[in-house]
């Protein structure tokens, strides 16, 4: 689904395409909520919402980017819910990856995602935050990751702490039912088109090549950026072995939180689970 080689990612700017009107300024800050088609750097259209919070604080203090996770959007329920909960700890960009919602493109599958989460993350520097976490979730949380590791000195698009929700450690997992069907649904015809128009999420076609960073492999990179590792233990799609994978590979830099009677992803992140990655990012994003 790639045709560069491993481990590059094109570098987004923080150019006019990315802003939502042209008196947003670099540094400029803005208190009022945004909508808007970013443009990646491969020419792909995604569709990013800014809300500024309603913590009261200097808006040129935190922002959150949440990536969802793969068959969501920005205006899912559980991404609104999210959204708002990060709300009371600084200003917050949702966005609807490549293939999914309103977007532009057909989804990689947590490939070239990074550069949708590129330009969400640049997009939200434009309005004058000084820093900016970025939270993922299942696909969404491996995007977050191998995003860290490759924008590590980008100052535009870079991140300044990174939390990473229900994300596989390694690619081609199949060791259980879920992850079975979500490979019948990618690699199969037929399972695409079960995608397209039951689940409102457009798949490439072609098979990733090269085979991008994996998650593990990226958080060795990561480092020092703070990185935060949530999964539960009930979590029906990837079993607790790869959190603890993330975990080894993150070292002394990273923290892992292992959640009881926790479940997957964005659906199973209870409010005060936000809470905490919320008070956990105002801490440790610099």
């Amino acid at each position: 689904m790639s045709n560069r080689p491993l481990g590059h990612v094109a570098r987004s700017t923080r150019g006019p395409a990315n802003r939502p009107h042209p008196e947003t300024l670099r540094g400029a800050p803005r208190r009022t909520p945004a909508r808007t088609f970013l443009r990646t750097a491969d020419g792909v259209l995604i569709d990013a919402v800014y809300e500024p919070g309603m913590g009261g604080r200097d808006p040129s203090d935190l922002v959150f980017v949440v990536a969802h996770g793969f068959t969501g959007d920005a205006d899912r329920p559980h991404v609104r819910r999210i959204a708002a909960a990060f709300a009371r700890h600084g200003a917050v960009v949702t966005f609807s990856f490549r293939g999914h919602g309103a977007s532009g493109g057909r989804s990689t599958v947590g490939d070239r995602e990074v550069l949708d989460l590129a330009a969400a993350v640049a997009w939200a520097r434009g309005f004058g935050h000084a820093r900016v976490v970025t939270v993922g979730f299942s696909m969404g949380g491996s995007v977050v990751l191998r995003h860290a590791a490759l924008y590590a000195d980008d100052d535009a698009a870079g991140t300044d702490a990174v939390v990473s929700v229900s994300s596989p450690a390694r690619w081609y997992y199949r060791g259980t039912a879920p992850m079975r069907r979500l490979h019948w649904l990618v690699m199969r015809p037929a399972g695409r088109l079960v995608g397209r128009y039951g689940l409102r999420t457009r798949i490439h076609h072609r098979d990733w090549d090269p085979v991008p960073l994996s998650p593990v492999e990226a958080v060795a990179r990561i480092a020092p950026t703070p990185l935060l590792v949530v999964h539960g233990d009930r979590d029906g799609y990837f079993p607790l072995d790869h959190p603890r994978m993330l975990a080894e590979a993150a070292g002394d830099h990273g923290e892992l939180w292992l959640e009881p009677g926790m479940g997957h992803a964005g659906n199973a992140s209870g409010e005060a689970l936000l809470d905490r990655i919320g008070d956990w990012a105002v801490a440790r994003a610099g």
